[in-house]
C-alpha cells in the first residue's frame, strides 16, 4: 500500500478519488437534488449556452476552412513602340516588366 501525504492512513486511492465517490453516492441517494427537475430559469439557460455553443462550433468551422481562391485572369501584356512612350517598353497587368530593344512591333 502506498501512503499519500494528505492522507493519514495508507490507502489505495487518493483521497480525492474517495471524496468524489462518495459526492456522486449522495447525489445518486437524492441528497443534492439530483432527482429534482431543473429550475425553468436552469433549463432555459442551458438551452441558451447549448445554441451558442452550436453558433460557435460553426464559426470555428467556418473558419477553419481554407479560403477559396479566385480564378486569376490571364494576364494582360502591352506592349508600346510609339512616339513619346519608352522604346519597346513591356508591361504586363500595368506593371513595366521590361524593354525590348530593337523592336517597333509585336
Amino acid at each position: 500500500m502506498t501512503t499519500f501525504p494528505w492522507t493519514r492512513s495508507p490507502s489505495r486511492t487518493p483521497a480525492r478519488a474517495t471524496t468524489l465517490v462518495a459526492l456522486e453516492a449522495t447525489a445518486a441517494a437524492g441528497r443534492f437534488g439530483a432527482t429534482d427537475r431543473p429550475s425553468p430559469a436552469r433549463q432555459l439557460l442551458a438551452r441558451a449556452l447549448h445554441a451558442a455553443s452550436r453558433v460557435l462550433g460553426r464559426l470555428a468551422r467556418h473558419i477553419a476552412r481554407p479560403a477559396r481562391r479566385r480564378p486569376r485572369a490571364d494576364p494582360v501584356y502591352e506592349f508600346y513602340a510609339e512616339a513619346g512612350a519608352p522604346e519597346g517598353a513591356l508591361y504586363v497587368d500595368g506593371q513595366l516588366v521590361g524593354h525590348v530593344s530593337g523592336v517597333t512591333r509585336l
